[in-house]
Order: C-alpha cells, then structure tokens, then sequence
C-alpha cells in the first residue's frame, strides 16, 4: 500500500524511466511542422501580394478608361460611344483579370498540394524512425526488467 503521495510520484517516475522517451523525435516533429507552417504561410502571402498587384492594376486600367468617359465630347452622341467603349473595354479587363486570378487560385492550389505531398513523405520518415526508436528503447527496458526479474532476491 502506498503511505503517502511521495511513494506513488517515486512509483510513477521509476515506471516513466524504464520506457524512456526519445523526445528529440518530438523535437524533429515541431520542427518539420514549423517549416511546414513557414512554407505554406509563404504560398499563402505570395498568392495575396500577387492578387493586390493584379487588383491595382485592374483599377489602374478601370480609372485610365474612365478618364476617357469623363472627357468633354464635341457631340451628345460622343457620351454614348464612349459609354459603349468603356463597357466593352471593363468587360475585356474583368475577363483579363479573372484569368490573371484563376492562374494565381492554380499556383496556390499546386503549390499547396506539393507541400503536403512532401510533408507527408517527411512525415512517414520521420514516424518511421521515431517507431525504430522507440521499438528499440523499449525492447532494451523489456530485457532490462526481464533480467531483474530473473536474479533471485537476496535476503537480509
């Protein structure tokens, strides 16, 4: 019987110690995760950099034609052709700038997915090599304790 809460932490500690931990495999674990976390914020900032280019050139482009609607005409029917003009010019750029964003969509996506192709090879390896060691760690306590169990007690 366990006298005191000292007793059961030294009964709890002795049992942790004979399956030791290879914590340098948890390490390796939270590092391969932050460089995983560092590429796939670096994707996800590329792709927004690169969507605010396109936008500002987009009203760059917008503001530009819109200058022409603005413009003083000669004739009333200038305001129309001009109108007509800057609906068809926005319709090509809408079309121009939905491509330019559906390229970046397929970038990220591509990129995205070659990251987690590669964190999961990464990530077997390194389950693999931490179950070795494991494995390794704890046939040495098994044997350990088998080779206690064996030696006969000695008596006082």
């Amino acid at each position: 019987m366990m006298n005191n809460a000292n007793d059961m932490q030294k009964m709890l500690a002795d049992m942790l110690g004979a399956f030791p931990m290879d914590t340098s495999a948890m390490q390796d674990a939270w590092k391969t995760q932050a460089q995983l976390a560092e590429k796939m914020s670096r994707v996800a900032l590329d792709a927004a950099e690169t969507s605010t280019e396109i936008s500002a050139g987009w009203t760059k482009r917008a503001l530009a034609k819109m200058n022409e609607v603005a413009a003083v005409k000669d004739e009333p029917a200038d305001y129309g052709k001009a109108m007509t003009d800057f609906a068809s010019a926005t319709a090509e750029m809408t079309a121009e700038t939905m491509a330019q964003f559906a390229e970046v969509a397929k970038k990220v996506q591509m990129e995205t997915v070659e990251l987690m192709l590669a964190a999961g090879r990464e990530g077997a390896q390194d389950g693999a090599a931490a179950t070795t060691s494991a494995t390794g760690a704890a046939d040495a306590a098994a044997q350990k304790t088998a080779a206690a169990v064996r030696k006969p007690a000695t008596v006082k």
